[in-house]
């Protein structure tokens, strides 16, 4: 019997071909997961954490555009673009939920109790109502913390202007960490035997006046962590170091825009810190509830050394050792 060789090429490389795209769709992954971010606004140590937190992601084998979907969505500081841009994500169907500061993360923990919400930028979970308890949290959400080191930041202050006797500590009352970590500090000021002020403001067109009205009052000036005191730090140091007055902020990407110094954390750090929990759900199955909320446990002091020139200020020799010192950009 003839063989047509050019009826069997007809029929097999067709086939072949079928085969090798089967074969192809079968070693791509089938379980994409899907894995949504709201961030509250862009400034310096949110943005850190979000690129530690992708690239943390990474590290661990979860890569954008292959085994995981990335949905980042920002809130431009709005609370009302939060709730609209969490109910986004939610109807997304995302099997897990970055939430970057506390306005975006209470917009989603009141929004779903099923989806997996992580945090990260927050400095009290528990004081902002998203857990039980720091150590166990008992709901869908779970993170980390950017708990200042407030002792030390307030010991800072003590160190530089050994002179000072009055300290004012300026956040927004719309900040329930920020309020937290104002009650820390007043506790640590009266501890070094000091007198402090507080003074608030609610939107930032109130800062330029209620900081020339700490002018004259106070020695030095404390900043907590505070997303709107980060983003108008160039204002309040204007007025501020002006006056002669020196600003110890809470974190360390705000010392360049016109503080003093502090100890702080790296937000890319804690970024990649949040990465981990991230893989310890989506891939070893573990639950928020379960998983206690974490925090860095390294803080790095950073001065600004125009600032010090300005002010006049000598730096004392156990700081100058272990400062990174940066410049007013």
């Amino acid at each position: 019997m003839k063989i047509n060789i050019r009826i069997i090429s007809l029929i097999i490389i067709p086939a072949a071909i079928i085969l090798a795209f089967v074969f192809n769709d079968m070693s791509k992954p089938t379980n994409i997961k899907k894995i949504g971010i709201l961030q509250l606004v862009e400034h310096d140590a949110l943005d850190e954490a979000r690129k530690g937190f992708t690239d943390g992601l990474a590290e661990y084998g979860l890569v954008d555009g292959e085994n995981i979907i990335i949905d980042y969505e920002n809130a431009q500081g709005e609370q009302s673009n939060c709730c609209l841009l969490t109910n986004k994500l939610i109807n997304k169907k995302s099997d897990l939920i970055l939430s970057i500061a506390t306005p975006a993360a209470q917009a989603l923990a009141n929004a779903t109790k099923d989806i997996p919400i992580l945090i990260t930028a927050i400095t009290s979970p528990q004081s902002a109502g998203l857990v039980e308890t720091n150590e166990k949290p008992n709901t869908n959400v779970t993170g980390t913390s950017d708990l200042a080191p407030v002792k030390k930041q307030i010991g800072l202050i003590k160190d530089l202007v050994p002179s000072a006797k009055k300290v004012g500590i300026l956040f927004c009352s719309n900040e329930a960490n920020s309020e937290y970590q104002a009650s820390l500090a007043v506790q640590e000021i009266e501890k070094l035997g000091l007198q402090s002020q507080i003074f608030t403001v609610s939107q930032s067109s109130e800062v330029a006046q209620v900081v020339q009205s700490m002018v004259g009052n106070v020695d030095a000036i404390y900043t907590p962590t505070d997303n709107m005191m980060a983003s108008t730090m160039p204002t309040i140091s204007s007025i501020a170091t002006e006056a002669g007055i020196p600003i110890v902020c809470g974190e360390t990407n705000v010392v360049h825009k016109g503080s003093i110094g502090t100890y702080g954390m790296d937000y890319y750090k804690l970024g990649k810190l949040t990465a981990h929990q991230a893989f310890e759900i989506l891939v070893n199955h573990k639950k928020p509830q379960d998983m206690p909320i974490e925090y860095l446990e390294q803080n790095d002091l950073t001065l600004n050394s125009d600032i010090i020139n300005a002010l006049n200020i000598k730096v004392p020799e156990k700081l100058k050792s272990i400062a990174q010192f940066v410049k007013t950009e």
